[in-house]
């Protein structure tokens, strides 16, 4: 067909003449109506009159190339076809596919119209034939973006009619249905906009129409760059970069993509492909100056590969990381390595922009972080040594920005960066920066650098990233790190760094032996030691660290030192990962528990790392968090359950089982005490049926083996809830135990243990053999003490029938007859003339232990004579004793003795027991005991008596009771083992409601928690807040007003410290004085910290009440005593830990910092507690102005009358208070101008002060991070500051004269001078020209942007580009800003009072 005939269809020759020049008088923006007729002609036309006419022109242009056939423009001058209305119509059809209502049929129209004019413009001689118009090529560039559909991109209307055509909307390509996780404020004005609009629907026939007609406009915008030049047209060249830049999301593509030129552009396959065949196209010099079409196209792609959705106004919103999107955002990575491969040199300059603006405008999200690191370890790849170590040197001035994402992107992209092959620093020439290439330096001086940061998120991260590191294969990695840990006397220095490629390819493990023969240069290491103990000593504070995240990473980095021999296995460092796995914080339980058992997985044969993970995993078992137990059950099961197999002494155990048997071993021995955790296991295992016949026949096999011992721990924990036992194999060992000599006395009580467990399955002869045994065994007393308990009770599990009386006589039989023993060899030993100096100690001690073991079983068989010879072993102080009436008058008639304190401690012991089952004995002796605690001398004695009473509490409630400030005045014992034992007791007593909260017990706690030990100290705090507060929630709140009267010794009021109370105990208790003011105040603060709101509030009220108004209505004197009293109030009134959480706590997200999860949920809990705030501060402010504002005010006339000193602290008290209401002092305080004045001029000097403080620290000068020096090996991280708390705080504001009294400066404010503060004399030391004023303004080391208003990068700075300076700005004498002036202050109230004299 002919061109001519192609074109009948638009009717050009009807078009009227006023309207084309209308429409190009518009420019195109504007679609103006036709006449109807000739509209609907034209409407009429379909896709295939189009494509007729689109193939015909594309024949002509290409044979016209050729020079074969006439042009096109001179074929339409020949037939009187103007451009001009033909222009103007095909803009009809563009313009009304481009209308947001535009049916299918109109946007395939407008598509192929815009297809025609780009393939007319693209006809040589179009410019002089008067085709082309910017508005016009870029509307139909663009057209794409409107013609097809995009209700999927914006959020969906709550109330919107939902398509029936389902599988229309399935087979959409992706580009439309990109989602978006943040929708800037433009959209959600569009959005309102078509709030009323009627949602249009496409069939899949519909989207397959209109993605055809795409891909004929891309196909032409490609053939039109191809041969027309956008030199001198930036803005169309920057639309079509944008244009291409959308396409990019347009459809998935399968198949790898080479992004080759094609000669032929309908050979591409997808419409992405053909985006980056656009973009490609434009970087060629045709369209102008290479580096800035980069720069252009590379600013487009910045926001695919950050997964952000940049329109054309607002702030650019992230896309939800899907497949789709990553697999955009990866061919776009690879496109821009393969245009920095194709233009070389030309692209490295705008590479370093792109990945400077990648680093600076990510976000915190971590999957965002991670990608984004990714991204620019691909993009480092192509970029030469030098390129490279310039971007690692602006990397590393980036790792200080102010901007928390900034330094928490850093430590990801150092992570990437380390797992590439490392770059020798021969590969650059230039000396100043081959220092950046060695990953040491990424190592030293940007992930380790971190470990410091102000922010806690970046903290934790490099702590995570450090123990990461040692897990890469490359060798220089991880001896840097070995070089920030660990050091000898001497340092091993080679000449060069040693590559990747100098060891061998096949070597797997990372080996220090193997060095290169070169010269070796041998250095002092002192340095190195010191900083590699301040390392370690900082990480383990960071495992204290008060953020839950910055203890995990700190514990994962701990373990990866250990795990990689980095740091030693100590005590010290396992001590401090076994104390995690008792957190706070649930998720650092687990972690530990985790690190732990890698720990144990790498180190399998080490006894150290087999005890710390057993002293964290067992104890956990008894967690009060369900998933820490069930953790904590899993591990066990694996470790030691999983691995039982049956024992074949021709098999080697292999590592699995022989870690099992060492941990049992360790179990048996030297971790005994955790044998009571361990039993819970076996509680929840026997309920989930783990304890099967194999498993069982598996243990009794390995009781003939070297590691027998455990066997029968497992034994004895198993037959307890087992039926089915094999029986004779267990006798066989029991028989074999009984004649050896080399059984430990742990396995004998696990033999002991299962022999009882089976006794009810056994015939009578084999009891009556087995007790005959037994009792054999007994009265040898050659048995270890725990050995007889054993064998008491197995003695009793053999005797047990269904009746009780055949108990009882078979106990009375068998355990009497070891009474009698037992008596028989005391009486000779005590009551012989001389029978306590030749004593057998170790004899007496089993005596005395089987007697109080037995007489359990048997009590109708102690006699008198039995409670006399054990009482006879406690008569040390019967001399003393003899004339106080309340003791027994039998203690009278003994001679006080000579035998050891463990003898008579093991009496005490005895005597317990004897007290135990018959309650005449306990009201005898609860008074000896009692007068025992407070007079003894020996420890030993004293500590058991503690635990014999408080379990003669557990019986005998009543009795004890009276008896319970004995028992707690041993909280302040001289030995600290005592203490601890004192404190574990009364606390069992305490959470089982044996004991109650009366009289002073609660005081003697509290002092507890002062004690000069701090294991004491930590134990108390376990035990009031982890035990007892949990049951008691109001405990601490109940006793709060009553410390400060007890522990100030005031007795003077009605109601409180009326308890009583001996000389004794108040001196041996006392807190009274300012010696012991800072433990008061330990304790104040402990319990307020533990406070909740209500409380708080509450508590403040009550004081107001009970206190102040006491003072201030003369109730209570206002003598010596009283004035500490009151001072004491207002002091802890002053205290931050009284104040309201709600008004303290900071909000959320900080400045500076974005959140890390910016859902809706975050925001919602914001403004929550913002609204809370509001409340809470106006219910304060009431409560504030009724209850206390009155009597602040009568007490402050009361103490000026008297004045009392404490009016110091009452002023004192209202400037900290007050700093919440300084605007409003006048109002609170209408009723005593004066004290208002006082006031607000106190808070306006207290400011002023704070303000010259703040300009004094700003003066003081501070090196600022430095760029390690051209000349050798990069600068070794300053070593660290030592911290004045064991366990680092959270950042405080600067609180300097928050607490001064302001109230002496009535007599004497006329004037105060303030002097200014110059920086005279200033010494400049060697090197200070590196150093910089905190005040100096930072230049900007950067000499490549995208351009002015894009640039994302100190975009305040403009266009200036000033380059780093790194000079102390400091003026000269004659420069220097004069000082402060000196004012003439005076108080409002003297000003008030003058005036009112004139």
């Amino acid at each position: 067909m002919s061109l001519i005939s192609a074109l009948q269809f638009l009717r050009l020759n009807e078009i009227p003449e006023a309207w084309v020049d209308a429409v190009w008088d518009l420019e195109f923006t504007k679609r103006i109506p036709l006449d109807d007729t000739i509209a609907g002609h034209l409407s009429v036309s379909g896709d295939k009159d189009f494509r007729t006419l689109y193939q015909c022109l594309l024949d002509h242009a290409a044979e016209q190339q050729d020079g074969t056939l006439q042009s096109i423009w001179s074929i339409l001058g020949e037939n009187r076809v103007s451009i001009k209305p033909l222009v103007a119509v095909l803009s009809f059809f563009v313009l009304a596919g481009k209308a947001k209502k535009a049916s299918v049929q109109q946007r395939v129209s407008g598509l192929h119209a815009a297809s025609l004019y780009l393939l007319l413009l693209g006809v040589q001689g179009s410019i002089a034939a008067k085709v082309f118009h910017e508005v016009l090529l870029d509307t139909c560039s663009d057209l794409t973006s409107h013609c097809w559909p995009q209700d999927s991109r914006k959020k969906r209307k709550k109330d919107g009619p939902k398509s029936s055509q389902a599988d229309g909307k399935r087979s959409r390509p992706q580009w439309k249905d990109t989602p978006e996780m943040e929708v800037n404020e433009a959209d959600d004005e569009e959005e309102e906009e078509e709030e009323d609009e009627e949602e249009l629907h496409f069939s899949a026939q519909d989207l397959v129409k209109i993605r055809d007609a795409v891909v004929l406009l891309v196909q032409s915008l490609l053939r039109l760059l191809q041969t027309f030049s956008l030199k001198d047209r930036p803005q169309s060249a920057d639309n079509c970069t944008q244009i291409f830049s959308k396409l990019l999301h347009f459809e998935p593509v399968t198949g790898e993509m080479t992004f080759a030129n094609p000669h032929d552009v309908t050979q591409l396959r997808s419409v992405p492909e053909m985006a980056f065949c656009g973009l490609q196209v434009l970087c060629s010099s045709k369209h102008g100056d290479q580096k800035e079409s980069l720069r252009r196209v590379f600013h487009q792609l910045l926001y695919i590969i950050l997964m952000m959705n940049k329109g054309d106004r607002g702030k650019p919103s992230l896309l939800i990381p899907s497949q789709a999107v990553l697999s955009t955002r990866d061919q776009t990575i690879h496109f821009v390595c393969h245009l920095v491969n194709e233009l070389k040199e030309i692209a490295l300059p705008v590479l370093q922009i792109l990945l400077q603006h990648i680093c600076f405008q990510m976000v915190e999200k971590s999957d965002f972080r991670s990608h984004g690191a990714q991204a620019v370890g691909m993009l480092t790849s192509q970029m030469t040594s030098k390129d490279y170590a310039c971007f690692i040197k602006w990397l590393f001035k980036f790792s200080n920005s102010s901007k928390m994402v900034c330094r928490l992107f850093s430590v990801d992209v150092v992570m990437v960066l380390l797992e590439q092959p490392e770059r020798g620093p021969q590969e650059c020439q230039d000396p100043e920066l081959s220092c950046f290439l060695p990953h040491k330096f990424l190592i030293q001086n940007l992930l380790f650098a971190r470990r410091v940061d102000e922010s806690p998120s970046v903290q934790g991260h490099a702590l995570a990233c450090l123990a990461q590191c040692l897990e890469l294969p490359s060798f220089n990695v991880t001896r840097a790190v070995h070089n920030l840990f660990s050091a000898t006397g001497t340092q091993t220095v080679l000449e060069g760094e040693i590559t990747e490629g100098s060891l061998s390819s096949h070597q797997t493990q990372k080996s220090y032996q193997t060095l290169l023969f070169k010269t070796v240069e041998i250095t002092s290491a002192d340095s190195f030691q010191c900083e590699a103990k301040e390392n370690l000593a900082h990480l383990l504070r960071r495992i204290k660290d008060s953020k839950t995240h910055v203890r995990k990473s700190a514990l994962q980095a701990l373990v990866g030192l250990m795990k990689h021999s980095v740091i030693p296995l100590s005590l010290e460092n396992l001590a401090t990962l076994s104390e995690r796995c008792r957190d706070p914080a649930v998720s650092v339980k687990k972690k530990a528990m985790q690190c732990v058992a890698e720990l144990l997985a790498a180190k399998p044969d080490s006894s150290m790392v087999q005890k710390a993970w057993l002293q964290s995993v067992v104890p956990a078992l008894v967690d009060p968090e369900n998933s820490v137990r069930d953790k904590a059950l899993e591990a066990l099961d694996q470790v030691l359950l999983s691995h039982l197999k049956p024992y074949s002494a021709s098999l080697h155990l292999d590592a699995g089982q022989r870690l099992t048997w060492d941990l049992l071993g360790l179990l048996c021995s030297e971790c005994r005490n955790l044998s009571w955790y361990f039993s819970r296991a076996f509680t929840i295992w026997s309920k989930q049926n783990k304890f099967t016949e194999a498993l069982i026949g598996n243990l009794i096999s390995h009781t003939e083996a070297d590691h027998a011992a455990g066997a029968w721990l497992l034994l004895s924990k198993v037959t307890a809830s087992s039926i089915r036992v094999p029986h004779g194999k267990i006798l066989d060992a029991w028989d074999t135990m009984i004649r050896s000599k080399n059984v430990t006395a742990t396995t004998c009580c696990h033999i002991l243990c299962v022999m009882g467990d089976i006794a009810e399955h056994l015939n009578k002869d084999t009891k009556d053999r087995i007790v005959a045994d037994l009792m054999s065994w007994l009265k040898t007393f050659t048995l270890s003490l725990d050995v007889i308990c054993a064998a008491v009770e197995t003695l009793y599990q053999l005797g047990r029938s269904k009746e009780i009386k055949q108990t009882q006589a078979f106990l009375s039989l068998h355990c009497g007859e070891l009474m009698s023993v037992c008596e028989a060899y005391l009486a000779g030993v005590l009551l012989r003339e001389r029978g306590a100096q030749n004593l057998n100690e170790e004899l007496m001690v089993k005596h005395l232990h089987t007697l109080g073991v037995a007489s359990l079983h048997c009590p109708a068989k102690v006699s008198k004579r039995t409670v006399l010879l054990v009482e006879s072993v406690l008569m040390i102080h019967s001399d003393k004793l003899a004339g106080q009436e309340e003791l027994p008058a039998s203690l009278s008639q003994f001679k006080a003795n000579s035998l050891p304190s463990r003898v008579r401690a093991h009496g005490v012991l005895t005597l317990g027991k004897l007290c135990l089952q018959h309650e005449e004995l306990v009201k005898k002796y609860l008074p000896v005991f009692a007068r025992e605690l407070e007079v003894g001398t020996e420890v030993a004695v004293r500590n058991n008596l503690v635990v014999i009473m408080c379990d003669l509490s557990i019986r005998y409630t009543n009795r004890v009771d009276n008896y319970i400030p004995n028992i707690s005045a041993c909280l302040q014992d001289s030995e600290a083992v005592i203490r601890v034992h004192t404190l574990i007791m009364l606390t069992n007593l305490l959470q089982e409601e044996f004991v109650k909260w009366k009289g002073s017990l609660f005081f003697h706690f509290m002092v507890a928690l002062v004690d000069p030990v701090p294991s004491v100290v930590s134990l108390c705090e376990y035990c009031l807040v982890q035990v007892l507060l949990k049951d008691n929630p109001e405990m601490f709140s109940q006793h709060f007003i009553e410390c400060i009267f007890h522990f100030s010794d005031y007795n003077k009021h009605k109601s409180y410290n009326r308890f009583p109370q001996s000389e004794r105990e108040k001196a041996r208790f006392s807190l009274k004085g300012p010696q012991h003011r800072e433990k008061r105040f330990r304790i104040y603060r402990f319990l307020l910290e533990h406070f909740t709101d209500t409380q708080r509030f509450n508590i403040t009220v009550k004081i107001n009440q009970t206190i102040l108004a006491c003072f201030a209505d003369e109730e209570l004197q206002l003598d010596a005593d009283g004035a500490e009293v009151l001072s004491e109030t207002f002091n802890i009134l002053s205290l931050k830990e009284i104040k309201l959480q709600a008004m303290s706590a900071p909000i959320e997200s900080t400045e500076g910092e974005e959140p890390e999860d910016e859902n809706m949920a975050t925001i919602v809990k914001a403004v929550l507690q913002v609204a809370q705030k509001k409340v809470v501060s106006q219910v304060q402010k009431k409560a504030f102005i009724e209850n206390t504002v009155p009597l602040i005010i009568s007490l402050k006339s009361l103490l000026e009358q008297k004045r009392s000193p404490v009016l110091r602290d009452l002023m004192a008290y209202l400037h900290v208070t007050m700093q919440d209401y300084r605007n409003e002092v006048k109002d609170l305080f209408s009723g005593d101008e004066q004290l208002a004045a006082e006031l607000e001029f106190d808070l306006k000097t207290a400011e002023k002060e704070s303000e010259i403080s703040k300009q004094v620290d700003n003066c003081s000068l501070t090196r600022e991070a430095r760029i390690p020096p051209a000349q050798g090996s990069p600068v070794r991280s300053a070593a660290l500051l030592p911290f004045i708390f064991a366990t680092p705080q959270p950042p405080r504001p600067n609180t300097l004269a928050a607490r001064l009294a302001h109230t002496d400066r009535r007599g004497s404010r006329s004037e105060q001078h303030v002097q200014s503060i110059a920086l005279e004399g200033t010494v400049m030391h060697k090197g200070a020209v590196d150093a910089r004023a905190i005040s100096t303004p930072k230049g900007v080391n950067m000499n490549l942007t995208f351009g002015e208003g894009v640039s994302g990068i100190f975009s305040d700075q403009g266009t200036s580009l000033v380059s780093e300076t790194r000079v102390l700005h400091l003026r000269s004498k004659e420069e220097q800003t004069p000082g402060l002036r000196q004012w003439n202050v005076q108080s409002p109230l003297r000003q008030r009072k003058k005036s009112s004299k004139d």
